[in-house]
């Protein structure tokens, strides 16, 4: 019989040898959070998944579990014996493959202690203990949650609303109470027990808002995946109406029941957030670098009044329950109208589509095919006409690893591609003619009057300082000009036809020209520039000369 420690046990192996910094190395990683907290899910969608789910399941299980691989091994064992997981996972050998896979994604961590072994390898195996990871522990109990979850609509806790505005206003009275008793006499047991009861206040009401949080967002998650369905069964239409019209229309209302008050009593509490803050310090037993629980954090109050009241750009999440309703409602008229409307075969087309899969799904591969041939038409081609010049088909491929296709609306419910419905009308609108008539009359006014601005500084252009108008139709002009241009020697010309008014540019080495105005001044390096014209509308003279 040999018995040993850590101390007595002579050369460590490797794995064993690092089993003291491993706590440590684990801490430092999660510190950095980020890609080695990911690695906390890898052994979610590994091959021997039903083994790895078997092993961390067996270290949750209990509190402070210290498990070694011999242990690991006979309770896998178990679970081999009743199909849990596969022949052969639960040998020796295999097992501590697996719990060092799992020690490397970070879900486990290895400790030591004294055992009593018969021999040496029994020593190492039995020494090297194994314990889970704080945050390995979170990811399992997610997963068994998760799996356990079922798939229809999730309860929303609306009995916690008023809880929670009961909780906020006792909040309120007992921070007024722990204050009052903490100037007369802060080291009393009267003061600790009333600081207990605060805390212990305040811990409740965030938990009941974190399930209240949770069911909201599980529910609209589900009604989300249901009204978004094109197809709807008659049943299921009505199971629907009444989860919508009935359902949701209690929980909106109990939300904006109880909104007033609890965003009342969280203003209040704003107030005095520092001194709550303070009396709900943390333990000196745990240090400062702990996880502390809700409602300790100036974080955490603000969470929770932005889920009850609204910030300016950032709606709450009552806000945000009003909108989703609505479009729930919305999504839900929509698949009424369309399934009775009567111009189409919804819920009978849908009917026949569900009764041919079932064939298919019970048919052999060669009868199969003949259900598919008899039900779409597509038998074996026969090419009548000259074969086109590109043919997109793929004849190495069969049709049920090709390309899907996708069917339309009308298709899906009428089963031809005729168009349905009319051209909407164009609707007389007078008032919105009316306002464009005008926005247009007066951009031609400002045109007109920026123009003859420009025509009557004409030559003197360079000692005036026009305004932004003017400013924007010379420069809209000179851009013309340039483009006319040959090259860059040549000179440019573009003419406003209606108002009567020419811009030259002309290239000038060494020249300078410079025209100011109110929104800034224009420069042209080695350029002359001519403005010619009266600026008025061509037509005003020639009507004139005709009478």
């Amino acid at each position: 019989m040999l018995r040993a420690g850590v101390a007595t046990a002579g050369p460590l192996p490797a794995d064993a040898a690092s089993s003291d910094a491993a706590p440590a190395a684990q801490s430092a990683e999660e510190a950095g959070g980020g890609e080695q907290r990911l690695q906390l899910f890898v052994y979610l969608q590994a091959p021997e998944h039903r083994t790895y789910l078997a092993i961390m399941r067996l270290f949750t299980s209990t509190l402070l579990a210290d498990l070694s691989a011999g242990e690991v091994a006979a309770a896998l064992a178990a679970a081999e014996r009743e199909g849990r997981v596969a022949a052969g996972e639960s040998d020796l050998d295999t097992v501590i493959d697996r719990l060092k896979q799992l020690v490397k994604w970070g879900n486990l961590v290895v400790g030591r202690r004294e055992t009593i072994a018969a021999s040496i390898a029994e020593f190492q195996h039995g020494s090297v203990r194994y314990q889970v990871s704080k945050l390995a522990v979170r990811v399992q109990r997610d997963v068994d949650a998760l799996l356990h979850v079922p798939e229809g609509a999730r309860e929303v806790s609306r009995e916690l609303l008023p809880a929670i505005e009961r909780g906020l206003g006792e909040i309120s009275s007992m921070l007024s109470e722990v204050l009052v008793a903490e100037r007369r006499a802060p080291e009393a047991k009267s003061t600790r027990k009333a600081k207990e009861r605060l805390a212990e206040q305040v811990t409740t009401v965030f938990l009941q808002h974190a399930e209240l949080a949770a069911t909201v967002r599980d529910f609209y998650a589900y009604l989300g995946q249901v009204v978004t369905r094109h197809h709807l069964a008659p049943d299921e239409i009505s199971g629907f109406r009444n989860l919508l019209v009935e359902y949701i229309q209690m929980v909106v209302e109990d939300v904006l029941r109880h909104t007033g008050t609890i965003a009342a009593s969280l203003a209040g509490l704003a107030g005095v957030r520092s001194e709550l803050l303070r009396l709900l310090g943390p333990a000196d037993q745990l240090g400062t670098d702990v996880e502390r629980a809700r409602g300790r954090t100036a974080p955490d109050w603000q969470e929770l009044t932005d889920w009850f009241v609204d910030a300016p750009g950032r709606p709450s999440q009552v806000a945000a329950l009003r909108e989703a309703t609505a479009r729930a409602i919305g999504s839900l008229l929509a698949s009424v109208k369309r399934a009775t409307s009567g111009g189409g075969l919804v819920p009978g087309r849908r009917g026949e589509l569900l009764k041919l899969a079932r064939w298919f799904d019970a048919a052999e591969e060669n009868d199969a095919h003949r259900i598919y041939a008899a039900a779409f038409g597509l038998h074996s081609s026969r090419h009548l006409l000259p074969a086109p010049d590109y043919d997109s088909d793929n004849h190495d491929v069969a049709w049920r690893d090709g390309p899907v296709l996708d069917v339309t609306v009308s298709v899906r419910s009428r089963g031809d591609r005729g168009a349905r419905g009319r051209t909407s009308r164009v609707l007389d609108d007078p008032m919105t003619e009316e306002t464009l008539l005008a926005q247009a009359r007066e951009a031609d006014q400002r045109r007109s009057a920026a123009v003859s601005e420009l025509a009557g500084a004409g030559a003197e252009l360079a000692a005036t300082t026009l305004s932004t108008d003017a400013l924007g139709v010379l420069c809209e002009l000179l851009t013309l000009a340039m483009a006319q241009r040959e090259g860059s020697d040549d000179p440019g010309t573009a003419l406003d036809p209606v108002h009567r008014l020419r811009v030259t540019v002309r290239p000038e080495p060494g020249h300078r020209t410079e025209i100011r105005s109110t929104s800034g001044t224009l420069t042209l390096q080695d350029a002359v520039l001519d403005v010619r014209g009266d600026g008025a509308i061509p037509g005003t003279e020639e009507e004139a000369t005709a009478r």
